[in-house]
């Protein structure tokens, strides 16, 4: 059973789709592991800090950022590799002056504002 927003219970089902995933091999930990990695490395996502994003544009590109640095700069411990690497997108370690570059480029630029196009935010959680 689940708690809505509203306070109502209802039942939480798994739905696969079209995946074809076999639903003994579905696990939450990656994501979960994935998700304590951020928060521990962005602390503008915790509310009550100092860096907490009150603009929605500074936070998608600290996140942005974030998982750039993540895929492309930082050395994953089991892979030895950057994971940017080991899926063949690059064949080096980015340096923080490349990962800036990139970011400041003109294509990147016009990326950000397509992908920001499609969203909208809900002032005070309410529609």
């Amino acid at each position: 059973m689940v708690r809505s927003p509203s306070g109502e219970l209802g039942l939480l089902s798994r739905d696969l789709g079209h995946s074809g995933a076999n639903p003994r091999h579905i696990s939450t930990s990656f994501i979960e592991r994935q998700n304590l990695t951020l928060r521990q490395s962005q602390r503008r996502l915790t509310r009550l800090s100092n860096g907490f994003s009150k603009k929605y544009e500074n936070h998608c590109a600290a996140v942005a950022l974030y998982a750039t640095n993540y895929n492309f700069c930082r050395v994953h411990e089991t892979l030895r590799i950057t994971p940017a690497m080991q899926l063949g997108i690059t064949d080096h370690v980015w340096t923080i002056s490349e990962l800036v570059e990139a970011a400041l480029s003109k294509g990147a630029q016009m990326q950000v504002r397509r992908a920001m196009a499609g969203f909208r935010v809900i002032d005070g959680g309410r529609d």
